[in-house]
């Protein structure tokens, strides 16, 4: 019933209604061997985007089901893997190396009903007094980072709220939605193969429509389209509140549609269903960034900084612990700048305060947390809340002072270490992860190493390192220095090889450790339990591999006896 339950309606009470029905469940499904489509063009002018993948597409295969776990048994010899969706998982994915986690999870979501409020003046919908209305069976894959899985879930309550259906399968849908990412070139390899993909169903059913949005819709717009005419509508992230009307357009006879707004009207918010299983779920609080970093492309996507009202933040958590969410995962291009277009910056440390009050959560994690907004009071604000994980995500990109500056970064090497060190003063069992660029132009050898000193002398819990991407209408884009690729991507490897060694010592020392876990699920391979401990975010770290002869709960909390590891995961049972 842990499962079944997650489908019921539901909505809180608040002045902006923000109540949606407890979402479709989202999982991978198998797609089959469809031929692509083939009408994409291949030869472009320079600073275009390629519209033909560099690489296949992917088969996935998601199973819905929980199962209790066989017997125990020793942990079998398994490569690195990461399950994107543990709870329902019967198969798991490779863990892609050197790529940031814009680029891992894909969703679709499952058949759920309408809620019981189908109707909100705050999404300015369309009349459809001229619309015949026709219910449609709607497939959806979203790519990319877990604001834009919200913004999904947003999409799919409008969906479910004018009549329509999901479906798992995409040979089953009417039509097909791409939730795109674009913000780096492999984030826009993997949009572009997962449009191609659903276009290709149109062979088999050529009413089929495809509508693209996301980041990559409102970055390239047009060009879609020209490029791959198989796509029935472009939606930019300002249209979304519109979905259901340019469904409803496109089955009544419109063709090759496209819908775009300004910035500012980007929904911050609004009623949702949930697409991550049913215990843990993302809050966004705030749209765009101020940050302007020089290789970012974010702020010509999301617009500049918006702050969600924090009266708005707080009726969804409670609602979302209504529905049984015990992790809430706090999002945003920099949580740590929320409230600063206010005139108020630290208003993270407030929001804090009012999330931890709300019964039924038990666990409040920050992701995205930069450095130079790491203050005392914001130390003080995840002490002083017990349920605020001692867990950060601090994007800091490197750590040469020539880069840092470059870079438009607002901090230097000795400000790092100081903001790192009273972090792990402050809160002794903090796990701190961060993401870095190699081959920044213009990054000479010595750079570099400075960059592989500080790695070993941090000696980061998590860390990811990536090629540097140099991204169109960017200022990074357009410096002298710029580095080959092979080059770059030598250089990001030697990085990771660097913390491949601190992850094996830090994982390793964990064996013969009771840690507290909260279950995801169980892995159909294995056998095992899929639990996560406080210093593993879903989706981006590793797993507890727990063996149990009695049954364990997706959304319980367990003690674990750690007795061996590998480098992302850990194997235990549970504590007598």
């Amino acid at each position: 019933g842990r499962v079944e339950s997650r489908g019921r309606e539901g909505g809180f009470e608040t002045p902006l209604p923000t109540s949606g029905p407890r979402g479709a469940q989202s999982h991978l499904t198998e797609r089959k061997n469809q031929p692509r489509a083939t009408s994409a063009r291949t030869s472009l002018k320079k600073n275009q985007l390629c519209l033909w993948p560099a690489r296949s597409a992917k088969p996935f295969d998601r199973k819905n089901k929980i199962r209790p776990a066989p017997p125990a048994r020793e942990p079998a010899q398994r490569k690195n893997q990461l399950c994107l969706w543990p709870a329902r998982s019967a198969s798991r994915l490779t863990k892609r190396k050197n790529l940031p986690r814009a680029t891992g999870a894909q969703a679709i979501l499952k058949k759920n009903q309408p809620c019981r409020n189908t109707t909100s003046n705050r999404y300015n919908r369309p009349s459809r007094e001229k619309e015949s209305i026709i219910r449609m069976k709607i497939a959806c894959i979203s790519l990319g980072c877990p604001k834009n899985q919200v913004d999904l879930d947003v999409m799919v309550h409008i969906l479910l709220s004018a009549g329509h259906e999901t479906v798992a399968d995409l040979a089953d849908a009417d039509v097909i939605l791409v939730n795109t990412c674009g913000f780096i070139e492999s984030a826009k390899t993997e949009a572009i193969e997962n449009i191609l993909e659903a276009c290709s169903y149109k062979q088999a059913n050529p009413n089929l429509k495809v509508v693209v949005t996301g980041c990559l819709a409102e970055r390239y717009r047009s060009q879609i389209e020209e490029e791959i005419p198989e796509v029935d509508a472009v939606v930019g992230c300002a249209s979304n509140k519109a979905i259901d009307s340019i469904v409803a357009r496109l089955f009544n006879g419109e063709e090759h549609l496209e819908s775009y707004g300004l910035k500012r009207d980007f929904p911050l918010g609004g009623k949702r269903v949930i697409g991550t299983p049913a215990h843990y779920a993302y809050l966004k609080i705030a749209e765009g960034c101020n940050n302007r970093c020089h290789y970012c492309a974010i702020p010509g996507i999301r617009g500049p900084l918006r702050s969600r009202e924090m009266a708005d933040c707080v009726a969804e958590a409670r609602w979302l612990a209504g529905e049984g969410v015990k992790e809430l995962i706090i999002v945003a291009q920099d949580p740590t700048a929320y409230g600063e277009d206010w005139g108020k910056p630290g208003s993270i440390c407030e929001l804090l305060d009012k999330l931890n009050k709300i019964p039924g959560l038990e666990w409040i994690r920050i992701m995205y947390a930069y450095p130079e907004r790491i203050t005392d009071d914001f130390i003080a604000a995840m002490k002083r809340n017990e349920k605020v994980l001692p867990y950060l995500d601090l994007p800091i990109q490197h750590c040469n002072d020539t880069i840092l500056k470059n870079m438009n970064r607002r901090s230097n090497r000795a400000e790092l270490l100081d903001v790192i060190g009273k972090l792990r003063r402050e809160i002794p069992n903090i796990t701190l992860r961060t993401t870095l660029i190699a081959g920044f132009p213009g990054e000479t050898e010595e750079q570099f190493e400075d960059l592989c000193s500080f790695v070993k002398e941090v000696q980061f819990d998590r860390l990811g390192c990536f090629a540097y991407s140099a991204e169109e209408n960017t200022v990074a884009a357009k410096m002298d220095g710029q580095i080959e690729q092979e080059v770059k991507d030598k250089r990001a490897e030697l990085v990771m090889q660097i913390q491949t060694g601190i992850m094996a010592q830090k994982q390793a020392a964990k064996v013969g450790q009771t840690v507290r876990v909260l279950c995801d699920g169980v892995d159909d391979e294995s056998g095992l339990y899929l639990c996560r401990t406080a210093a593993d975010a879903p989706e981006v770290d590793g797993s507890v591999c727990v063996s149990s002869e009695e049954p364990l709960y997706p959304g319980e909390f367990y003690d674990v006896l750690v007795d061996d590891s590998d480098l992302y995961d850990l194997y235990g049972t549970v504590a007598k």
